[in-house]
């Protein structure tokens, strides 16, 4: 029998929304250890509780005040979908009250937000906890994954990683929370997009030693929305480069988290070159990967159609395309069954630990693009 999850949703926006989406849509996945039921929701914005009054006939509890929602004896799990700035005091609030957790990212503004939410996550071991990547549930990167994890790549040459899209490329766009160093953090680009950039390469393994950064804001100020203008304080573009060490003297592992990248909406893409086998995806082309196998003769790309192919099966044929809702609901669908006490189908969501790297890795970059020098990344113990 199917386990029902009773979740409050802390936060009500546009990711709040799609999981209410997901989760009404759960008939969609075939085989599933557990489905979510979305019984509570908190936002001080009131159209958008709003919108779960009449869209979500679930919901039971509808309150401005988190705390509230944290009170109620029949939300066994919450999604907190909050500003940065707001995540190392909600999360550790969330797990004091007994209730499991998947978190936005960065799971906290700075590294130091993040020891705290990780210091309430050791000091409630019955809670499960994880973070929010959805983008590496493309039926593409996980043959990429499983291409890496299975295949002998010989020696890697280069690894890149990237989140590309054009959300600030309009000079006139008014500015928001995301541009506002107080409420995103000094990372900038990097905390908006790093988890998503990092998930794949943590989970192989690769935990850059050093990196060097180019931090770029193209846009030092933007309209207000009220007539005037106003400072936009947080990176543009950053381009990291990190150094991961192997037994072949290592290789170097290039992250790309760009919120104005002209001819991109929003992409994200893999690429693993080796010596001897090398693949490749975009969801710039989201039906297709691409392979190579080099034995020392024509170096040739393989092209693979794949259509409709998940983690969690679903009753979509196989010739279908696979879209973002469809990540998003194979993330939640991988959160559920760890919970539920199953392995995700073997590709989990973002593990605290991994959170944890990836604002070590942030935090020396950050360094790095601003004193233009190379930075240790100072991994926690």
């Amino acid at each position: 029998m199917t386990q029902v999850i009773r979740f409050g949703v802390i936060g009500c926006g546009l990711m709040g929304r799609e999981f209410a989406s997901a989760a009404a849509r759960w008939l969609h996945l075939t085989q599933t250890r557990a489905r979510p039921e979305i019984v509570a929701v908190c936002d001080l914005n009131s159209d958008l509780t709003d919108w779960f009054s009449d869209n979500v006939p679930t919901v039971k509890q509808v309150t401005r005040d988190y705390r509230e929602l944290l009170a109620n004896e029949e939300v066994d799990a919450v999604y907190c979908a909050v500003p940065h700035n707001l995540h190392h005091d909600i999360y550790p609030d969330i797990l004091a009250a007994g209730k499991h957790l998947l978190g936005e990212k960065p799971f906290g503004i700075d590294a130091a937000a993040n020891k705290q939410i990780q210091a309430a996550i050791e000091a409630h071991p019955e809670c499960f906890v994880r973070c929010s990547s959805e983008m590496p549930f493309y039926p593409g990167a996980q043959k990429v994954i499983d291409f890496v994890r299975s295949g002998d790549l010989g020696d890697i040459i280069e690894v890149e990683a990237a989140f590309l899209h054009s959300s600030d490329l309009n000079p006139d766009k008014p500015i928001n929370w995301k541009r506002m160093v107080d409420v995103n953090g000094a990372y900038g680009c990097m905390g908006d997009l790093g988890m998503h950039v990092l998930h794949v390469p943590l989970r192989l393994g690769w935990r850059p030693k050093s990196v060097s950064a180019s931090l770029v804001n193209r846009f030092p100020t933007r309209p207000d929305g009220k007539g005037s203008t106003v400072p936009c304080e947080t990176w543009d573009n950053a381009t990291i480069t990190g150094h991961v060490e192997d037994d072949a003297g290592g290789f170097p592992l290039v992250m790309k988290t760009w919120r104005v990248a002209p001819g991109h909406s929003n992409t994200w893409s893999i690429k693993v070159l080796g010596t001897r086998k090398s693949a490749q995806f975009s969801t710039k082309n989201p039906r297709q990967w691409q392979f190579m196998d080099y034995d020392g003769g024509a170096q040739v790309w393989n092209v693979e159609d794949l259509g409709y192919q998940s983690r969690f099966p679903t009753i979509t044929g196989g010739i279908f395309e696979f879209g973002f809702p469809d990540a998003l609901q194979q993330m939640w669908a991988a959160y559920l069954d760890e919970l539920a006490g199953g392995d995700a189908n073997g590709f989990p969501c973002v593990t605290p630990q991994e959170a944890a790297d990836h604002h070590a890795i942030l935090t020396a970059a950050l360094k790095a693009g601003i004193r233009h020098s190379v930075q240790e990344v100072v991994y926690a113990q």
